[in-house]
């Protein structure tokens, strides 16, 4: 074991420059960031009312609600959960910084099929809304060409503006409001549709399957509440709940409102009958054809901004797998533009694949849609429970009651639940784009013993696969020698066991630099974490560790300039949690990994 205890303190001039670029970086205020957040899940009021009285029936207004209180409950676990680790990638980085990376590369193929599904049933629901004024503009192929439109400004380097996203957005909810103010103004005076409609009010039995599957299906009008978790390091300080209370609102205000009216404006068979586009009819029955045109106009743009959203949502997450290893390095790989261009065009042909399986059916998108991400919330849930037991001390700003978290996992583990009873193509769809997903990160965990296996049969097969052997040999030793760095605060073995068996079950790496740094000459460990080094050595002989002992104050100018001396980058760079007397958190820290 190397050991460098007496090298020069590590220089602390501009830190931050080498994490962050020279110049500060302009985050996002309150409504900038809801205004890309806000797209997303205020899109789901085109489509959801409709979805919900196809098993609701008559009640879908009050599984509405229903759906609400459990959003409600899903804020206090964000709240939590994000408010502890501030950094981009929703569940994936709340998994990745509390259990093992292949629990959280699990739980990021699912946000990727999410990604997919809200893609598809966006452009998809677009395009059924431009039918209804363009009739001869086909929907399957109209599908296709957004998401190709898409595609197209993805690669080119158009992402999403927050300020475009807001305008979308102050349209959007204007034109809802306009919306409910006809509905009422239109409102027939007997109520004598609402009667009719309550009249088939199911009872005893299939009152309580009506409730369940209406639950259940009513679920996806929250899909979009997780998108603001995936660029949180891109708001200011103090914005992300703000953005989660008004995403709130929005859905608890219109969702149930949509619902009701149109329960008044037309009889349950023609609001099922409709369902791809029921809000394009009830404004042609409010105020005619072109308060119709204007509704589908709007429609149009805010699930347009929700496609968007899906590739510059997806584009981040695999790049940041890929950079974890955990997908591979081919989608690593940047167009003369500085896009993904890789990431991009797999997503549209992915999305593309799911639209022509579904045959384009609304029920068995919003199935898997409904499915994915349940799951990816579920998810965080249980994220949210493990910080809580395995990262006590990890500082946060707000703290989510143990009842809480269990309601809000317990609802939306039974909202998957019954879209599978709904219908089990649900799932056969979704174990269908899943599975493979999951191969991929399987077999780039099992990167190693496959290269070893195949440099076995090579060596068997003597000299005349010496070219084959030579490369399978330097893939596995590029693997081996990169380097991961360890920040220890002292020598305690059980912890520095528990770093050890991470890094060995976790990466391919088998080289760690073990990094102590101590505050004043005569109060370092130095000698107790080498003593426990020595243990370690004969539990774990694959690795190769060095020590480095520092004099020096843990905190973002440290990590840069490790980062930048040992040519590691951030997310290779390993800690304990930082705890409440830190003036400094995770996001301050570059995107360092929390392992115990």
């Amino acid at each position: 074991m190397e050991s460098n205890s007496k090298t020069p303190a590590v220089p602390t001039p501009t830190p931050r420059e080498l994490l962050f670029g020279t110049e500060p970086k302009k985050r996002l205020g309150q409504w900038l960031a809801t205004g890309i957040c806000g797209n997303d899940i205020t899109s789901s009021c085109l489509y959801v009312s409709a979805i919900a009285a196809v098993y609701a029936g008559v009640l879908a207004p009050v599984v509405l609600l229903m759906v609400v209180a459990v959003l409600y409950l899903y804020k206090k676990v964000y709240t939590e959960v994000v408010g502890a680790l501030p950094l981009n990638g929703g569940t994936y980085n709340a998994l990745l910084n509390s259990t093992s990376k292949f629990a959280a590369a699990l739980a990021a193929c699912m946000t990727i099929l999410s990604y997919v599904a809200t893609a598809v049933i966006s452009s998809k629901t677009a395009a059924e809304y431009l039918h209804t004024i363009f009739p001869s503009f086909g929907v399957m192929e109209g599908t296709i060409l957004i998401l190709g439109i898409f595609a197209t400004l993805a690669i080119i380097g158009i992402t999403e503006s927050a300020v475009v996203a807001l305008t979308i957005f102050i349209i959007h909810m204007s034109t809802l409001a306009v919306f409910c103010v006809l509905g009422f103004i239109k409102l027939p005076s007997d109520f004598h549709i609402l009667k009719a409609n309550l009249s088939t009010l199911p009872v005893g039995k299939d009152l309580l399957i009506a409730i369940s599957l209406g639950f259940s299906a009513a679920l996806l009008g929250i899909s979009g509440f997780e998108s603001s978790a995936n660029f949180v390091e891109e708001q200011d300080v103090g914005v992300f709940r703000k953005t989660l209370r008004n995403m709130l609102i929005a859905v608890a205000i219109f969702n149930p409102l949509v619902s009701i009216l149109s329960l008044n404006l037309l009889p349950l068979a023609e609001i099922v009958g409709h369902k791809d586009y029921l809000l394009s009819e009830m404004a042609h029955l409010m105020a005619g054809q072109t308060f119709k045109v204007i509704i589908v106009l709007d429609a149009t743009l805010v699930l347009s901004g929700a496609v968007l959203t899906s590739y510059v949502g997806v584009t981040g997450l695999v790049h940041r797998m890929a950079l974890d290893q955990v997908l591979p390095q081919f989608f690593l790989k940047k167009s003369r533009r500085n896009t993904s261009h890789r990431i991009i065009i797999t997503f549209f042909l992915l999305c593309s694949s799911i639209l022509l399986v579904t045959k384009g059916s609304l029920l068995s998108l919003a199935g898997v849609y409904t499915i994915s991400f349940l799951g990816v919330m579920t998810l965080f849930g249980l994220g949210n429970i493990l910080l809580k037991t395995r990262r006590k001390e990890l500082k946060r700003t707000y703290r989510a009651g143990w009842v809480t978290i269990i309601i809000a996992i317990l609802a939306t583990s039974v909202g998957m639940v019954g879209n599978v009873i709904i219908d089990h193509y649900n799932l056969l769809y979704f174990m269908q784009y899943f599975i493979p997903t999951v191969l991929v990160v399987v077999l780039m965990y099992m990167r190693m013993p496959i290269y070893k296996t195949v440099l076995q049969v090579l060596n068997n097969l003597m000299g005349r696969f010496l070219v084959w052997r030579t490369i399978v040999i330097d893939r596995i030793t590029s693997l081996t020698e990169q380097r991961v760095v360890l920040f220890v605060r002292g020598g305690e073995l059980r912890r520095l066991h528990t770093a050890f068996n991470y890094i060995v079950n976790n990466e391919s790496s088998r080289s760690v630099v073990i990094f102590h740094l101590y505050p004043n000459p005569g109060q370092s460990d130095e000698e107790e974490i080498k003593h426990s080094l020595k243990a370690l050595e004969e539990i774990f002989p694959m690795l190769r560790a060095k020590f480095v002992a520092r004099e020096g104050k843990f905190g973002p100018e440290i990590i840069a300039a490790v980062s930048e001396e040992f040519g590691v980058r951030t997310n290779n760079i390993f800690i304990g949690a930082p705890e409440e007397k830190h003036t400094f958190s995770i996001q301050d820290l570059g995107g360092v990994r929390v392992i115990f």
